[in-house]
């Protein structure tokens, strides 16, 4: 594998996603031309530093064409149990090696990863359907994570605080941080670099080490993720990945006492289902991000083109497979239907097809599973509403091999259907007309998740209202680069509210790393 650190390096980033930089479009053609050479490979696990086959052998398929990516071991239950046990054997060396030497190697691991920003943006767009700007974010993404990481651990000194005394110039009392010891982290499809990266490097800088399981969708990109340690010199057993179904391979994990901590990214369902039923025999950290259904809300006072194309950004992008995608917007009556109008617009301008060309700007879906959830919803859609834009299943030259769908906008539903309830992981948004922002304000918060949300209003008592009284962790005013997403670290932490999350800590803030650490209280007499 090739580096691009002789090639000016491009910082991509979701609030910066322009087209028009031709130098980083000839840069992505060189890594997508490597990357194709990847296709057909065979990925293997990473159990203590050596590669090793499953009991079987999966297939990945592209969601553009249908085509073959590659081919995976399907690991066993006791491919799980070798792995934490390489993990629990690293463990004593890693964490006692200073915290120091930990930051230089994450770091060399980000850096890595910048390096290598093209080609591995390139199998992402293979593997997931991203256009060439989603996966370039989510790639270089992982890298400031990880860098963010470690920047918190340098910032804090390890974690290792004096304290005060009684008065006794003899006693001597610290406050130190401390890992747990071997984490699981289990990530999903649609961010599959920066879900699964930026908690491994957290985990990995606090002292911990790793047993990672990729998507089953995404096991290409995890062999990246998984050669970008090895190379950096992150040593045997410290960095692990497992490759199979969640009914044997995760669930060994989440059952095997050997795991001291976990992170998994997901559905409300499986994460609320893991966080109940993971600590047994004592508490265990738990940290789920369990995904969202996000509003937007537009009041009188908003720019309407600005509020259309920030809605249209976050309800689209990817295809509407984000966790922070906005699938409902509250819109208040007297400029409903001007901004209907402009949303109509805007979404009826997006070009859908193969995301690997450059001029596309929403791929596929991942699989039939998410075509046959659009069928039904956009089904409810016609029966209880009106659908004003798309709900059809793309057809003809480009589309007949992939998992292509229209972005769709409905209307004249009632505010309390599960269109406006539910997270549905695709390209359909809900739009709503209300009669103030209190009313907004309400049905905004009216649901067990709170991840992120968006306002559109030039009056800033509005403003205040809305940041004082939406229930979610991300909050957006008048953003244009996308209504309801598009954070960054060391920019806007991400993480939710209520049944988003498990902890209130995001990911990119200040907060995060200590969650793979404990608290000890050290008291020393004389020395």
């Amino acid at each position: 594998m090739t580096d691009a650190a002789t090639s000016p390096r491009i910082k991509i980033t979701y609030a910066t996603l322009r087209n028009d930089n031709e130098e980083l479009h000839r840069q992505f053609e060189v890594g997508l031309a490597e990357a194709r050479g990847l296709v057909g490979s065979h990925v293997r696990q990473l159990v203590g530093g050596a590669e090793r086959d499953g009991q079987t052998t999966g297939e990945k398929r592209s969601p553009i064409d249908g085509s073959v990516v590659c081919t995976y071991a399907k690991g066993s239950r006791q491919d799980v149990q070798d792995a934490i046990a390489a993990a629990r054997a690293a463990y004593p060396a890693w964490s006692r090696r200073p915290w120091q030497e930990r930051v230089a190697l994450l770091r060399k691991v980000a850096d890595l990863i910048s390096d290598r920003l093209m080609v591995i943006s390139a199998v992402v767009a293979l593997e997931v359907g991203k256009n060439r700007l989603e996966a370039l974010g989510d790639v270089e993404e992982t890298a400031d994570l990880i860098r963010w990481s470690c920047d918190m651990v340098e910032q804090n000194d390890g974690f290792d605080h004096p304290m005060g005394n009684l008065g006794d110039a003899s006693v001597h009392t610290r406050s130190v941080l401390k890992p747990y010891g071997v984490w699981a982290i289990i990530s999903p499809f649609n961010f599959p670099f920066a879900l699964s990266g930026g908690p491994a490097g957290g985990a990995l800088v606090a002292g911990n080490t790793v047993v990672y399981k990729p998507s089953s969708d995404t096991p290409l990109t995890a062999s990246m993720l998984t050669r970008v340690m090895r190379d950096a010199g992150i040593p045997d057993g410290v960095f692990n990945m497992v490759l199979g179904p969640g009914e044997t391979v995760g669930d060994e994990i989440q059952s095997n006492p050997g795991v001291d901590g976990i992170l998994f990214t997901g559905s409300f369902e499986v994460g609320f289902r893991l966080y109940k039923d993971f600590p047994k025999a004592y508490p265990k950290p738990v940290i789920v991000e369990m995904g969202g259904k996000n509003p937007a809300i537009v009041t009188a006072s908003a720019d309407l083109d600005e509020a259309a194309e920030g809605v249209m950004r976050a309800a689209f992008g990817l295809s509407g497979q984000k966790c922070s995608a906005n699938s409902r917007v509250y819109v208040e009556r007297s400029v409903y239907q001007p901004f209907l109008d402009r949303l109509l617009e805007k979404s009826r301008a997006i070009t859908v097809g193969d995301p690997l060309d450059r001029s596309t700007w929403m791929g596929p879906v991942i699989d039939e599973r998410a075509i046959a959830r659009y069928t039904d919803a956009v089904a409810d859609a016609r029966r209880d509403g009106t659908v004003a834009l798309g709900g059809e299943r793309l057809t003809g030259p480009g589309y007949d091999q992939g998992n292509f769908v229209a972005p769709t906008i409905v209307t004249d539903l009632p505010t309390d259907h599960r269109l406006f309830r539910d997270e549905l992981f695709l390209p359909i948004t809900a739009v709503a007309p209300v009669d103030s922002l209190d009313e907004a304000l309400e049905l905004s918060n009216a649901t067990v998740q709170g991840l992120t949300a968006g306002l559109y209003s030039r009056d800033p008592a509005e403003q205040e209202r809305f940041l004082d009284g939406i229930e979610a962790g991300v909050v957006y005013v008048n953003r244009r680069a996308g209504a309801t997403t598009g954070a960054w670290p060391g920019v806007q932490p991400f993480g939710g509210w209520k049944g988003s999350t498990a902890t209130g800590k995001s990911g990119g803030g200040f907060y995060y790393v200590q969650q793979f650490l404990r608290e000890q209280s050290q008291t020393v007499v004389g020395g």
